[in-house]
């Protein structure tokens, strides 16, 4: 009989940390949220990988204008587009590094918008439209990488998911975003 205790409370014990692993992005992703409802910078740094938040960042809008510049007609063929194609990286990387913040990723946590570097002063999390009016859709994309998806419900073909890695066996951080447009590549 004190065999089989014993090896019931060794599987208990194994099925309680494979539940609180899988459950772990889950956790931090509700933390992250909950902090960007409330204005907490300090939890918000906590929560994000601001290096890597800010590659991805980079990557995507670099992708997004260029795609952007490709489908003008006008810039498509011209000199002036070339220029700008090769441009424009080094633009974005030095705004995006300038401005993404814990107040920007609150504000892009509670309205499902990727910042816009162009634009200095970015709206208070407070500011942004109702909150209630964002669908969330949760999802492990691998082993490593777990997906909040944001939707607007006014803006449905726009979506903006966070991406937070596995950084440890219990500890998940928002370290990259997918922006993903209607009608955009």
């Amino acid at each position: 009989m004190n065999n089989k205790l014993v090896v019931g409370l060794v599987i208990t014990a194994i099925m309680a940390l494979a539940i609180a692993w899988a459950a772990a992005p889950v956790f931090a992703a509700q933390a992250l949220i909950r902090a960007a409802k409330a204005g907490d910078a300090d939890r918000i740094e906590q929560l994000v990988d601001f290096p890597a938040l800010r590659q991805s960042l980079k990557d995507e809008l670099t992708s997004e204008v260029a795609a952007e510049m490709r489908r003008d007609p006008r810039l498509a063929d011209s000199t002036l587009g070339g220029l700008g194609m090769m441009l424009a990286p080094m633009l974005l990387s030095g705004a995006i590094d300038a401005t993404v913040t814990p107040e920007v990723v609150a504000r892009m946590v509670t309205t499902a918008e990727a910042p816009d570097p162009t634009v200095r002063d970015q709206p208070e999390p407070g500011d942004a439209a109702d909150s209630d009016d964002i669908h969330q859709a949760w999802g492990y994309r691998d082993l490593n990488a777990f997906a909040v998806t944001l939707t607007d419900r006014d803006h449905p073909d726009q979506r903006l998911a966070l991406i937070l890695e596995r950084r440890g066996p219990f500890t998940w951080k928002l370290a990259a975003v997918d922006i993903q447009r209607g009608g955009s590549a």
